[in-house]
């Protein structure tokens, strides 16, 4: 039972009381989820956290030794052509990343800044890097078609 009024004393007015709460919800609403909110993270898989589509991780592959190769031969003379070339690859990893592989914007943002910086710099990437992401992708590709 509820008792219908409050008989102790308080200083300051407490708004669930008068059926909602600061943020305008009422007492038995459910809050929206926080922005970081670990629940959020912790329902994405491995393969969604960690992989690549393989048809991005083959374009980084041979993008990046098209660039090595250039700047190499003219001893960094194009490296902003590379730098170029790397925010082009960031953008085309950040929407084959959401449209392909089903990330959500952050997380595809995320990835593409990643691979467009190690692209920039004028080294050759260790495939050790980025292949071992995209067979991740495509076991989790698989893993979902079946």
């Amino acid at each position: 039972m509820t008792p219908k009024y409050f008989t102790e004393a308080t200083d300051t007015i407490v708004p669930e009381r008068f059926g909602t709460t600061e943020d305008g919800l009422s007492p038995n609403d459910s809050r929206p989820p926080m922005r970081g909110d670990s629940h959020e993270v912790a329902h994405r898989s491995f393969g969604q956290i960690w992989g690549l589509h393989p048809g991005i991780t083959l374009l980084v592959l041979v993008v990046d030794t098209m660039l090595f190769g250039a700047n190499a031969a003219t001893l960094g003379a194009l490296f902003p052509v590379s730098l170029a070339a790397a925010c082009v690859l960031g953008f085309i990893t950040y929407r084959a990343q959401m449209r392909w592989y089903g990330d959500d914007a952050e997380n595809a943002r995320i990835k593409a800044v990643i691979l467009a910086f190690l692209t920039a710099i004028p080294t050759p990437l260790p495939a050790f890097l980025y292949v071992p992401a995209g067979a991740v992708g495509l076991v989790h590709m698989l893993r979902r078609k079946s």
